[in-house]
C-alpha cells in the first residue's frame, strides 16, 4: 500500500531553516518518477495552498510567498521529496502536506502532514 509520510518539521524561531522529508512509501519507481511531487501547506484558517512542487521533468514551480526561501528537490531512486526552507517567518507556519500525482496512472495521494511553527 502506497503511503507519503512526511518528516521535518517542527517549531523554528523567524529566520531559522527547516527541511521537511516525504518518503513514498510502497509507490513503484515507475510511479514516483512519473509524479510531479509538491508540498502543500495549510494555516490555521486558511484553505491549503500549493507551497512548491518538482515535475517528473524536474520542472520547479513555487509560490510567491516563498520564491528565493524554499527549494524542492527529489531523489528518484530513494522515492523522496524535499523541501528545505529557509529565512522562516510567522506566516510559514501550518500544516504541511506532501503530495504525489501521476497523469500516467491516474493516481495521487496525500501525505498525512506535519506541522511547522514560527512564532511570531
Amino acid at each position: 500500500q502506497t503511503q507519503l509520510v512526511e518528516s521535518g518539521g517542527g517549531l523554528v524561531q523567524a529566520g531559522g531553516s527547516l527541511r521537511l522529508a516525504c518518503k513514498a512509501s510502497g509507490m513503484i519507481l515507475s510511479v514516483f518518477s512519473s509524479s510531479t511531487m509538491g508540498w502543500y501547506r495549510q494555516a490555521p484558517g486558511k484553505q491549503r495552498e500549493l507551497v512548491a512542487e518538482i515535475t517528473s521533468e524536474r520542472i520547479l514551480n513555487y509560490s510567491d510567498s516563498v520564491k528565493g526561501r524554499f527549494t524542492i528537490s527529489r531523489d528518484n531512486s530513494k522515492r523522496m521529496v524535499y523541501l528545505q526552507m529557509n529565512s522562516l517567518k510567522a506566516e510559514d507556519t501550518g500544516v504541511y502536506y506532501c503530495h504525489s500525482n501521476s497523469a500516467a496512472y491516474g493516481l495521487a495521494y496525500w501525505g498525512q502532514g506535519t506541522q511547522v511553527t514560527v512564532p511570531s
